[in-house]
């Protein structure tokens, strides 16, 4: 019998948190490199941007079970709301405790670094909230993929960055596309683990509209997106060429494209899921990482 605790732990879903904490980390990253860090800032936007994802996790928990979308879902964890053990209206109301913490933190940003960042702040709520709720949510209409590409890959890179430098160069939007594709990747993984099940209740996401080759097809375009752009960038001069360390990833990368060549049955695929969740932080984390090391070694030899 589990703990109570460890019931809205699961719900949480904390490891998912990474499709937060790596964009805010590039966009802070960046900003170190160009000598515009702010500490408490950085912080800020951290704690922000995995609050929205907390809210977006829970609200999207809620809606689920609202439409009877998880009544008979038996592969992941989780499930309490389905099982009584969490009252669905908790959750709900977490859920939203979560966004207001998020769009708090975001207007004191917006104080700081205005009103281009409250944009991005009312969107990225609006959106994380109507991700399964209302009659249009857009995780049952096909737009699961590009919202999560756009809202957590260039929206929080972007912000992260613009709320220590007041600008956006270009190089910062090309930097950010790599991450988009790699987490819109995450969310296409379970709608491919989740595609008869999906048919069932009608909720058309791109791998119920697209059928399972296609669907495939768009696993393979977004994990081959993720590593030509970032190569892309690096040629550009977008990026430094130190963030070619994330190219130690992709043996993972081709192992995860064989599972989904081969498998189409539910359990065989939820391995997809996480390794591609783990693909991700593990990417990002490198590209972080050459953009710290591109910083050192620059200023090194000035101490």
């Amino acid at each position: 019998m589990h703990s109570h605790w460890y019931k809205w732990f699961i719900t949480f879903r904390p490891w998912s948190y990474t499709a937060a904490v790596v964009p805010v980390l590039l966009g802070s990253a960046i900003a170190v490199y160009n000598g515009v860090f702010h500490g408490g800032l950085f912080l800020l936007t951290l704690i922000g941007s995995v609050a929205l994802q907390a809210g977006t996790n829970l609200v999207n928990d809620y809606y689920d079970d609202k439409k009877g979308l998880d009544q008979e879902r038996v592969h992941g964890p989780g499930g309490f709301i389905q099982k009584g053990e969490i009252p669905a209206r908790s959750v709900l109301m977490v859920g939203v405790a979560c966004f207001v913490l998020g769009a708090a933190i975001g207007l004191y940003l917006v104080s700081v670094a205005g009103l281009f960042i409250l944009w991005l702040g009312v969107f990225s709520v609006a959106v994380g909230f109507l991700y399964t709720a209302g009659p249009v949510a857009l995780a049952y209409i096909g737009m699961g993929e590009i919202t999560v590409f756009v809202f957590m890959g260039p929206v929080i890179v972007i912000g992260s960055y613009y709320v220590q430098a007041r600008s956006v160069p270009l190089p910062v939007v090309l930097a950010s596309l790599p991450v988009g594709f790699l987490v819109a990747a995450i969310l296409h993984a379970n709608n491919l683990r989740d595609l008869d099940f999906d048919r069932q209740f009608n909720k058309r996401t791109l791998a119920t509209v697209l059928g399972r080759h296609g669907a495939n097809v768009e696993y393979y375009a977004l994990i081959g997106a993720t590593y030509a752009m970032l190569v892309v960038t690096v040629l550009l001069g977008a990026a430094p060429w130190f963030t070619l360390l994330a190219l130690l990833t992709l043996p993972m990368a081709v192992r995860l494209i064989g599972i989904v060549a081969r498998e189409t049955e539910p359990a065989k695929l939820q391995p997809v899921l996480r390794g591609t969740g783990q693909l991700h932080m593990r990417f990002g984390g490198l590209v972080v990482i050459g953009w710290m090391a591109a910083w050192l070694l620059n200023i090194w030899p000035h101490g």
